[in-house]
């Protein structure tokens, strides 16, 4: 029977799908610097879902002008 566990490392479209934005968005974040934290496993963009909650987190605001703590 093969394992059917959850990878520990998602792709982009995965992590996309997991914060509910497109995958473009998600690129274009991690091109400017605004995304999650990512690694490269050779060519690919690999997320840690600890990371996109982390990220998550770390973006929390309760008004509009609020800004990103440091």
């Amino acid at each position: 029977m093969a394992d059917k566990t959850e990878p520990r490392y998602w792709n982009t479209k995965h992590a996309a799908d997991y914060l509910g934005i497109s995958p473009a968005t998600l690129n274009r974040m991690r091109l400017t610097g605004e995304g999650p934290r990512y690694a490269k496993a050779g060519s690919r963009v690999i997320y840690a879902p600890s990371d996109l909650d982390a990220w998550v987190e770390a973006n929390k605001r309760t008004f509009t002008a609020e800004k990103i703590k440091s």
